[in-house]
């Protein structure tokens, strides 16, 4: 992805998200993708897609059961 990109997707991120430590990198080799990070901690890949003419973006992220369990019982 372009710097230019990987900012807006950050900028939004960060508003929607509400938090400004929230920060986007550029993945070495790969122009189709970036590293979402909370901190220094990597907590996901954002996936550009822009097959049939429309442009959209694919957040996943990985979620450990045992990091389920650091939060208590909802």
């Amino acid at each position: 992805m372009q710097s230019q990109e990987i900012e807006r997707l950050q900028v939004y991120l960060r508003q929607r998200f509400n938090d400004e430590s929230l920060t986007v990198r550029g993945r070495p080799n790969k122009e189709d993708s970036a590293e979402v990070y909370v901190g220094e901690e990597f907590i996901g890949v954002l996936s550009r897609d822009d097959e049939d003419e429309d442009l959209s973006y694919d957040f996943h992220m990985a979620i450990l059961d045992v990091d389920l369990d650091t939060i208590g019982n909802a």
